[in-house]
Formats: C-alpha cells, structure tokens, sequence
C-alpha cells in the first residue's frame, strides 16, 4: 500500500470505530463490549486486577468501590449505587464522568464516561490534570427531578448537585432566588429547595469550558451552557461586548463532530499533544438553514448532550400520546416508526477536516433513529 492508501485505510478504520458505537444492538453485544475491553487495556498496558476507585460526589466526598481494572463504567456505576442505596430503575438518570478540579475550586466536567468505557483506565490514560471519576444526574429536562422524588439516595445526590452548581455559577439565580434558596438550605428543605431550583435560570444544564465559535463572526469567544432542550451561548465579540444567543434543538436539523489533528499544548511544564476538535449543526434561522460551528476538546461531550436531549423530548411525546409508540420491528427486518421528527442526528466522526466536504452531507429531513432513544 502507498502512504496515501494507508492513511485513507486508517482514516476509514477511525470513522467505522466512531460510527458503530451509536449501534444500540452493537453495544448490547458483549463480544463487542469484550473486545473494546480488551482494546482499553491493551492500548494502556493495564491488566485485569483488583482495584479500588475512588467516585466523587457533588459536594466533594467521594465513595471508594472495589472494582476490577476491566469493569466498565456501567458496571462501576451499579457498584456505587449499590454502596449509596440508590434504586437500579433510576440508574440510567445518573452517570459517571472525568470531571477535571482546577485551580481556585472550579470544576471542568471533561467527558460523559460510555457504557463500555473502563473508568479505571481512562482515569490512568488521561493527559488532563487534577482528573476524577465523578457521579452526576444523567439529564437535562429540569421536570424529569419528579421521576427521582421518590428515592432518597436520588434526591440527595441532585439536590448537592444543585448547590454546587450554583455555588459555580453554573446555575445563575437572582438575588431573590439566591436567599430564598440559601434560607431553604439551612432548613434542609431538600423538596422545596429543588422545586425553586428548577426555575432557575440554566439549571441542571450542563456548562462546558470557554471556546471559540463562528457566530457571529469567526474567532468570537464563547461560554456554552446545554441543557432544557437549548444550547446557550455566551459570546464575546472583538469589541469585548457580550451576545446571548440561544440555540433551540427545535430548529436543529443535524450536527456532526470534526477531528482537526493534534496540537501541541506548551501551557504548564509537560508539552502535550492534545485533540483539536469541533463541533458543527445546522440550525433553521429566518427560514433559512445555515451552519454553526463550535471549536472544543469537549465536542464529544456536546454531541452526547444534544442526542440526550432529543432522546428525553422523543420519549415524553411518546408518553404524552399513545398513538405515538415506536414499532419494534421482527430481527432482519426494516424498521419502521410512526414517530416523525424533523431532525437528524448526524453525529458521525470525521477524522480529516480537509476531506469533509460539507455540502455532500446528507441533510435530508428524517425520521427518529433508534440510537437516539
């Protein structure tokens, strides 16, 4: 093989690695999960052994598990939840993340940990600094806290959520809010306390790391919170004058995530290289559909929260009107679903921007996929 052959072999082994992952019957296949076990400890040199792993918890405690080094994060996340009396119904409301402790007490929530990801090994391979395994709700419709009221693990484990998340400013009350819910606190009046959370604005949305954005002109600063079905954007223009733009999921039609290459990182003592990602969706505005894009390490982050918000909006139509049920068709046959929607997760990986070629991407309207419920 030439060295262009090759690096088109590689790229296409890259994209297919990305894209079967979205396969709900491929990550239900535990000769697939064994083999992406074995990929993680293989890449990293880490062999199964016992184990001990600290979780950390909203409010900075964290709860040590015995794991083995190839448990997966599905498993590690039952083993807490056993150790904290949380109900297993409600396990898929909460996940396990690489959450990154910087300086001065701010957080940087790093990646959602997959299913089938090793929380051991990715806390050893991570380049990034100060980086923990930590326990937080896996959702971002704020009415979905009704689901949880009844477990008291659950409500503890949101409700610290919600106080470190103010105490962050990722969630941003008003001055009224803040000492109704600072009073509520002192009481520990949980219920009451997160009932008044929900109408504050950005809770529970997740907040990423400062980027760069190309709206509404390119190079402009940007400060990302996703959450309610919205992405918010604060946005820093050359002028240093700030523009708050909301993206509704509504009028998005279909994203994709880019791999740009490496870069070298030269912040701090040890030089790195580093992913150099981003993000891009096509977003209806004025009737007219043009794209956006988004430079982030934590694009894959930003895709996993745009898929569970379409996932939680797909499945609350479906409760709210029964004639909307899914068809799970017979193995081997065509499926079919009575859901419409209108938009598209194309959330493929593109290893090389120089050969994307946006207008060839398939925008077409489409119907729900079975990888977004």
């Amino acid at each position: 093989m030439t060295t262009s052959m090759a690096d088109e072999r590689r790229d296409q082994l890259e994209q297919y690695l990305q894209n079967v992952t979205v396969d709900p019957n491929m990550l239900r296949s535990d000769v697939f999960v064994d083999f992406l076990k074995l990929v993680q400890l293989d890449t990293f040199s880490i062999t199964t052994k016992k184990a001990s792993l600290d979780i950390f918890l909203p409010d900075g405690r964290n709860i040590k598990v015995e794991i083995l080094t190839s448990d997966t994060a599905e498993r590690v996340l039952e083993a807490v939840s056993h150790n904290i009396g949380l109900c297993q119904e409600l396990l898929d409301c909460f996940g396990l993340f690489l959450i990154q402790f910087c300086k001065e007490g701010r957080l940087s929530v790093v990646k959602k940990l997959a299913d089938f990801e090793l929380p051991y090994v990715s806390l050893r391979s991570s380049e990034v600094e100060n980086c923990k395994v930590g326990l937080r709700k896996w959702y971002l419709d704020p009415s979905l806290d009704a689901r949880l009221m009844d477990c008291r693990a659950a409500v503890d484990l949101i409700y610290m959520q919600a106080i470190q998340d103010i105490e962050k400013e990722w969630a941003k009350p008003t001055e009224v809010q803040r000492q109704k819910l600072e009073a509520l606190q002192k009481e520990d009046n949980q219920t009451e306390f997160l009932e008044l959370a929900r109408e504050v604005r950005h809770y529970g949305y997740v907040q990423l790391e400062p980027c760069t954005c190309d709206h509404p002109e390119p190079g402009c600063q940007a400060l990302l919170s996703v959450g309610n079905n919205e992405i918010s954007c604060c946005i820093t223009l050359p002028d240093n004058q700030t523009l708050d733009v909301i993206f509704q999921m509504d009028r998005v039609k279909c994203w994709q995530v880019t791999f740009l290459g490496t870069l070298l990182d030269t912040d701090g003592p040890q030089q790195t290289l580093s992913q150099n990602l981003e993000l891009r969706f096509q977003y209806c505005e004025d009737s007219h559909w043009r794209w956006f894009v988004i430079y982030t390490k934590q694009a894959f982050l930003l895709s996993s929260c745009l898929k569970k918000m379409i996932s939680e909006k797909t499945v609350k139509q479906a409760a709210e009107n029964p004639e909307m049920q899914i068809e799970v068709p017979e193995q081997g046959k065509s499926k079919k679903y009575h859901i419409q929607q209108n938009q598209k997760d194309y959330s493929s990986f593109q290893p090389r921007k120089s050969k994307i070629k946006i207008a060839e991407v398939d925008c077409g309207l489409g119907t729900i996929k079975e990888e977004d419920l």
